[in-house]
């Protein structure tokens, strides 16, 4: 319980200095965000403070002291609101994020769980048959394709079963002549045109999994435990499943918790080579055109999300682990 709660004071300290980080960031960096917008429609030259300061207002930007700016800043994140986007103006950051985050959820969540259990299935099964013919066919296999980045898959995949064969469509996330909607043709349009990317991130990541669990497998199949219950005449079986595999899917479980934290930035390269309108590419788009408080909301809901998945892997790590309770216990 204690060790909980000390991470629980851990947790509620980082989110507490991202948020600051988050806040200072934008505005210790040189350069106004009205002069930013001002050049992009080549008119600085030609409008004068007044111009600058009603592009200020209009952008929601804050001429009090840097610790009113910090109180409200706190306010404004507890009400889900981060100014408007220089990018998209006038629609709301909230509005894009809230459009685009559906999309990331679905392919990279999705796809991350999907890798996660079919790769470190994949990873018992080799390390219950290491040596076997099976075993070397499916190691050398991942080992291969995890040497490559996934944006390379994408490519290769857009070319070959877009461009050439035409079996999937090379970009979007639905059919141009659709519009939006919970209708039957729109979530069919939106799943057909997720498959290539799913496939291109699910065919590179397996690797690490299957690897990473088959090297953790190896590692507790030839602890004292699984020996002794060797020696006790237990099957084979059980001894993968109930023994081994239990402990060494806990640093698996760690990474996973990380992975979905990780998920709402999105895959950038192949959410950029797809065209898919995802948090990827709202993120480069942000970063392209200088959108501070785009950028903004974007790093502070990965940073939420991954500090709270560390802080969910760590009690899953407790409620996994006895030892790591009576460790805490005992503190």
């Amino acid at each position: 319980m204690r060790y909980l709660l000390w991470r629980a004071g851990t947790l509620i300290l980082t989110l507490w200095s991202a948020i600051t980080l988050n806040f200072l960031l934008p505005r210790l960096m040189p350069g106004n965000p009205a002069q930013v917008m001002l050049a992009k429609f080549k008119g600085k030259g030609n409008m004068g403070p007044q111009a600058i300061h009603a592009i200020q207002v209009m952008l929601g930007i804050s001429h009090v002291n840097l610790f009113q700016q910090y109180l409200q800043y706190w306010v404004e994140i507890f009400h889900w609101n981060f100014g408007v986007s220089y990018t998209y103006f006038p629609y709301s950051v909230t509005s894009q994020i809230n459009q685009a985050l559906p999309w990331t959820l679905i392919l990279i969540g999705v796809t991350t769980v999907l890798s996660f259990l079919i790769g470190t299935g994949l990873g018992i099964l080799s390390a219950w048959r290491r040596g076997s013919r099976l075993d070397i066919v499916i190691t050398s296999i991942f080992t291969f394709a995890s040497s490559f980045p996934y944006f390379w898959f994408a490519m290769i995949a857009v070319f070959v079963l877009a461009f050439t064969t035409n079996v999937f469509p090379d970009s979007g996330g639905y059919a141009s002549q659709m519009v939006p909607s919970f209708s039957f043709p729109f979530i069919a349009s939106a799943v057909y045109h997720s498959i290539l990317p799913a496939l291109t991130i699910l065919v590179s990541s397996l690797g690490g999994w299957q690897l990473q669990m088959r090297n953790n497998m190896i590692s507790a199949l030839n602890e004292d435990y699984v020996l002794l219950a060797r020696a006790k005449g237990l099957p084979e079986r059980m001894l993968a499943i109930s023994y081994a595999a239990r402990n060494a899917i806990l640093p698996s479980m760690t990474s996973f918790a990380m992975s979905l934290g990780f998920v709402v930035s999105g895959a950038i390269l192949v959410e950029l080579v797809f065209s898919y309108p995802g948090m990827g590419n709202l993120l480069y788009s942000a970063v392209s055109n200088e959108d501070f408080p785009l950028m903004q909301g974007i790093f502070l809901m990965i940073v939420v999300c991954v500090v709270v998945a560390n802080f969910l892997a760590d009690v899953l790590s407790v409620v996994l682990d006895p030892r790591i309770r009576r460790g805490g216990s005992g503190a």
